[in-house]
């Protein structure tokens, strides 16, 4: 007995190896789904700001081409 209990102090158990690839495994999930999160929220704030732009970008080009067309109307009934 006092032989194993020296053979326990010398030699540290470690942790099996199907539990270092369960662990390895986990950390390695985790890592790639804190990635995937990251892109989606990501490309979802990019896709607001996309969308935002064209939309600005439309209402400036509706106000360009309503203010180019009033002035060619009024000068078509002026010059009648």
């Amino acid at each position: 007995m006092a032989d194993t209990s020296m053979k326990n102090l010398l030699f540290k158990r470690t942790m099996p190896a199907r539990d270092k690839a369960e662990t390895t495994t986990s950390i390695s999930r985790s890592i790639a789904e804190a990635e995937v999160a990251a892109r989606e929220a990501k490309t979802a704030r990019l896709r607001r700001l996309r969308l935002a732009k064209e939309a600005a970008d439309e209402e400036a080009r509706i106000a360009t081409t309503a203010a180019a067309v009033k002035p060619a109307k009024a000068k078509a009934r002026n010059g009648r």
